[in-house]
């Protein structure tokens, strides 16, 4: 298998003289690096974005608003901006009375007491207000109260719940770890003639897989008359998609073959995503057969494509292989983006090769990309791994004065280097900066500075570390993690 990585560079220019065009996608791109994960986790949020379900929330509200909650059009900007403030302020007043049930009190009868109009964005804003304060202490009464609401509402004259309202009550029970209660949901959506969709799976398998009930919501999807596929070419697509959510590997690999029974035929995004499963299986012999068989389809590698090469070329410390192959995606008219150099960068720094990273990141700039704090973070996590802490907060300094704020895995990698370098009075300075830019630290930080304070000794200053995150309320529930801390 190594040695097909070798020959991965000598083999991109023969296999891409076959192809011809370039499809662009716009997405958005999101960076974790735990020292955990292989990496591929980047490419794979990047292929996670290209679908935008046609049925979302959105397309009801603006449904609404066209059309005028009492007939009358709502085109005015202004009149928009009345009625969306309007019904934000009923749902405040429906998140204080759900705030309120419990025994001897008639939540029902409260909300009836409100006399307010429902509508599909209020539903959502009341939704999306209770899934913004669920945690793992409130999780059971928040899917209690959410049902409550869920079930009032639709009850009401003029309203019927839409799939986007189902979608939301499901994201409620799928956060509360509510198994059972989702499945029945997708059971009366089905009752209701309303169709299963790409959301409608997405949504199930991300809890269900976690619960071994995977391969179930699968089967259960591609042998489902009611399920509706859009955006996808088809609905293996779609399946193929979201199992890459959750990292359901094995399970893409059966998919694809029930795909090729039924007689469908992978595209591009079929292709990329066996890329990755492959990739990440190390099956890079049937990575490379996939390669080729693209290209005899017709198929020309797209943004994503040439992404997840640049990714392999960079963790297989092939610098000359990935300047050719940025040369190439130039020639066929895709300019290299922020996101190509950066993917590549973070390959290379995962494999040790720290100055391949410094020539990539200047040859970025020199051809007018400018690193945003994705690509910063590469680098200092990279300099930080190799033990060149002067280097990381250099860039870290610099960053802040071209006008990147450093996000919480920026400071991370920051605080554990300074912990590495045993300054751990800086490390914990730190944390009171990023909070003063307006940067919440998240587990991560907290457990980094704990773990490598603790390790040095510095007992008392773990303590102090775990006592202001309990302090500020973040993570009460995550405390047990921390072995042998007492809360006073």
């Amino acid at each position: 298998m190594m040695c097909s990585i070798a020959l991965l560079g000598r083999r991109l220019f023969r296999r891409f003289s076959c192809f011809s065009g370039i499809s662009r996608f716009v997405c958005s791109r999101n960076y974790c690096r735990n020292g955990v994960n292989e990496g591929f986790d980047d490419i794979e949020r990047i292929l996670k974005e290209v679908w935008k379900n046609p049925e979302t929330d959105s397309i009801y509200e603006k449904l609404e608003l066209e059309n005028g909650h009492d007939g009358h059009s709502l085109r005015n900007f202004s009149a928009k901006r009345s009625y969306f403030a309007a019904v934000r302020s009923d749902a405040d007043r429906v998140l204080e009375i759900l705030k309120q049930d419990g025994p001897g009190y008639d939540t029902k009868a409260a909300l009836d007491d409100l006399r307010i109009r429902v509508s599909g964005v209020l539903v959502r804003e009341v939704l999306l207000g209770i899934l913004k304060e669920i945690n793992y202490v409130n999780k059971n009464r928040c899917a209690k109260v959410a049902y409550k609401f869920f079930t009032w509402s639709g009850e009401q004259e003029n309203y019927r719940h839409t799939a986007s309202s189902y979608h939301l009550i499901m994201e409620v029970f799928a956060e509360s770890d509510e198994f059972k209660a989702m499945w029945r949901l997708v059971d009366e959506m089905i009752e209701k003639g309303f169709p299963t969709t790409a959301r409608t799976f997405n949504i199930l398998i991300c809890t269900c897989g976690e619960a071994g009930l995977a391969r179930k919501v699968t089967e259960r999807f591609i042998k489902s008359k009611t399920f509706s596929y859009r955006p996808f070419k088809h609905s293996f697509n779609a399946i193929l998609h979201s199992l890459l959510v959750v990292k359901q590997y094995r399970l893409i690999e059966w998919v694809y073959q029930q795909m090729l029974i039924d007689g469908h035929s992978p595209d591009i995004l079929t292709y990329n995503i066996l890329m990755c499963v492959k990739y990440r299986l190390g099956k890079l012999d049937q990575f490379h057969r996939l390669l080729d068989e693209m290209g005899r389809s017709g198929f020309s590698p797209d943004f994503h494509t040439f992404n997840i090469l640049l990714h392999v070329l960079g963790k297989g410390d092939k610098p000359l292989a990935a300047l050719s192959l940025l040369n190439h995606m130039k020639e066929v008219g895709c300019d290299p983006s922020v996101l190509h150099f950066t993917t590549l960068m973070d390959g290379l720094s995962r494999a040790g090769n720290l100055d391949g990273c410094k020539y990539f990141f200047d040859e970025m700039i020199k051809h007018g990309c400018r690193p945003d704090v994705v690509c910063y973070t590469v680098m200092i996590t990279g300099y930080i791994e190799g033990g060149k802490l002067n280097k990381a907060r250099e860039l870290f300094d610099d960053m802040i004065i071209k006008g990147q704020m450093p996000n919480v895995f920026t400071y991370n990698s920051i605080m554990r280097g300074l912990c590495m370098e045993g300054k751990f009075k800086e490390a914990c300075l730190m944390l009171n900066e990023m909070e003063s830019r307006g940067c919440n630290p998240n587990f991560l930080v907290y457990n980094t500075l704990v773990s490598n304070l603790r390790n040095a000794g510095k007992l008392y200053q773990a303590h102090e570390v775990i006592r202001h995150m309990v302090e500020k309320g973040q993570y009460v529930h995550l405390v047990s993690k921390f072995k042998g801390y007492k809360r006073c």
